[in-house]
């Protein structure tokens, strides 16, 4: 069986370069205290999983990141052009990228992922927002305009990455999860984690 490759995609857990659009509605502070627990969090509980090899995609920027996690900086472009770039740059095998802002996604989700592109071409996360949290390739030549004319941080992003694949038989979908991109979202998190 060919290598699994898990990409995580991440920004430096820094004032003003991460999670702006949570900080204008909880405070830089508290954004940026929750989005490194998320990431940290989460490398924690599928960056060390043997059954696939992950990578932290870091947009520009330096961090402290972990030990025993291979890194890649981001291309440049808009999101659509930045996940292309890390999907189509790993050796032969299934990948899947995922969000760093998803506190309820777990190893248990990845190997989902991984088991539908076992029979499918592509898998996508569909996140509550109408967007994604993890989209992920059979292999490097699935999907060649999975993220053509997708409006970004939108509630159409899922819509329109759909719209790219050729048919409902050459994809598969993963958990719903929610992402945590603004404070409706964070109030709801926070309320789900109190039961």
């Amino acid at each position: 069986m060919r290598q699994r490759h898990l990409i995580i995609f991440a920004k430096p857990p820094r004032i003003g370069r991460a999670k702006r659009r949570l900080a204008a509605d909880i405070g830089a502070t508290e954004a940026i205290r929750f989005y490194r627990s998320t990431l940290d969090a989460t490398l924690r509980r599928v960056g060390r999983d043997r059954r696939w090899r992950t990578w932290l995609f870091v947009d520009k920027g330096e961090a402290r990141w972990p030990r025993g996690v291979s890194r890649q900086r981001q291309a440049n472009g808009n999101l659509g052009i930045r996940m292309e770039k890390a999907l189509r740059s790993m050796p032969p095998g299934p990948v899947v990228l995922m969000g760093s802002d998803i506190p309820t996604a777990g190893a248990a989700d990845i190997r989902a992922a991984f088991r539908i592109l076992e029979s499918q071409h592509a898998v996508i996360g569909p996140a509550t927002d109408g967007g994604y949290w993890l989209v992920g390739l059979a292999h490097a030549h699935a999907a060649p305009d999975l993220f053509e004319n997708v409006r970004w941080s939108t509630e159409h992003a899922l819509a329109d990455t759909l719209r790219n694949l050729p048919g409902p038989r050459d994809y598969g979908l993963a958990p719903v999860r929610g992402d945590i991109d603004d404070g409706a979202a964070f109030d709801r998190w926070q309320a789900e984690s109190d039961h």
